[in-house]
């Protein structure tokens, strides 16, 4: 497999980037890798890593993305960029899968408007695996769409269940709709035309209805929908949630001598919660409903986090999502307005303006 990697986005740096896709060479020995970036910043870096001798190939990219660029700007001004070549490289069937930690907005942008989007789905959404009680849960959407109807809501559904039955191997994924209560009466009107659209599919799923916030963690459901504001907050509030967790445990075990004392017999137990309270093992989100595979590193991710990014884009690049998710929206009686918000060129990537708009 080839994945085709964004070295210069990101807060941490191009040096996290390299030392996480290194890290991700171990892991997976016959994996290549693409580096776009700035050749006289990466060639030094590369050469510290000597497991990516012969493994890793530098493609020259002078510009980059900042972080607080419009999606509008980058694809108008950005085809020099680092990510415009990472995605134009999958996009080019010149790699299997884009990895960026770069920002958002426009990595969608760009990614909409080369590699277009699967017929049928009226819009991408970001994917997360979340931990829960259970073991893993698929989250959608975590930040790609602010506000979302009913149709948005039930392609993020069937993108989510593609997702459960290809990465976690579970043949009828159970289905919850994220809503301020469990009652049909409560939420907001999306939401509900949502829920009624998905009982009538036929859809290889279990619908459970409506979920509330509580009970992500506790995973109630393989597959949680939301629109990308409310997805967004969430996970920003779970990692939040985190760290405070290991600030209290660490202040209150240090507090007293048999505090610590205590803290070195449960030390083993400690590292355990400390490997599962540990956003890095579970970085990286997809993007799904586009015609190929990108995957969105936290911006802030270190080299470990940045290598379970590689992890994750290389289980969906080995998945056959695409093909799973266009047969599935042939079970979703109700189709979304045609007259959506993206439209599409003769070779079905998105066109600039509506990218753009």
């Amino acid at each position: 497999m080839i994945l085709s990697i964004d070295a210069m986005g990101g807060d941490s740096g191009p040096a996290s980037i390299v030392a996480g896709t290194a890290i991700a060479r171990r892991r997976h020995p016959k994996a290549r890798f693409l580096l776009h970036g700035d050749e006289a910043v990466l060639k030094p870096l590369l050469a510290r890593h000597r497991t990516l001798a012969g493994h890793a190939e530098i493609r020259h990219a002078p510009a980059v993305i900042g972080m607080a660029e419009k999606p509008s700007q980058a694809v108008r001004r950005g085809r020099n960029s680092s990510m415009w070549h990472a995605i134009d490289a999958v996009a080019r069937r010149e790699a299997d899968v884009a990895v960026s930690a770069g920002n958002t907005g426009a990595l969608m942008a760009i990614a909409m408007f080369r590699m277009g989007i699967i017929e049928g789905i009226s819009r991408p959404a970001i994917a997360v695996q979340w931990p829960t009680m259970r073991g893993q849960s698929v989250v959608l959407d975590v930040g790609a769409n602010a506000g979302c109807d009913e149709h948005q809501l039930v392609d993020f559904a069937v993108m989510g269940e593609a997702f459960a039955r290809a990465i976690f191997g579970i043949d009828r994924p159970t289905v919850g709709l994220l809503n301020i209560g469990e009652e049909e009466v409560k939420g907001i009107e999306s939401v509900k035309r949502a829920a009624q659209i998905l009982r009538a599919s036929k859809l290889p799923i279990e619908f459970h209805g409506f979920v509330e916030g509580d009970d992500i963690g506790a995973g109630v459901v393989d597959v949680v929908v939301t629109d990308g504001f409310t997805g967004n907050v969430a996970l920003k509030t779970a990692e939040g949630t985190a760290k405070l967790i290991v600030h209290w445990l660490r202040s209150a075990l240090r507090r007293s001598f048999f505090g610590r004392v205590g803290a070195m017999f449960a030390s083993g137990a400690f590292r355990v919660l400390r490997r599962k309270l540990d956003p890095r093992t579970l970085n990286g989100g997809v993007f799904l409903g586009l015609n190929g595979v990108v995957v969105k590193s936290h911006g802030g991710a270190d080299a470990l986090g940045f290598a379970s990014a590689i992890d994750l884009a290389i289980d969906m690049g080995g998945s056959d999502m695409i093909a799973r998710i266009l047969k599935d929206r042939e079970g979703v009686s109700t189709e979304p307005d045609q007259a959506g918000p993206v439209a599409e060129n003769s070779n079905g990537a998105a066109s600039e303006k509506a990218v753009i708009s």
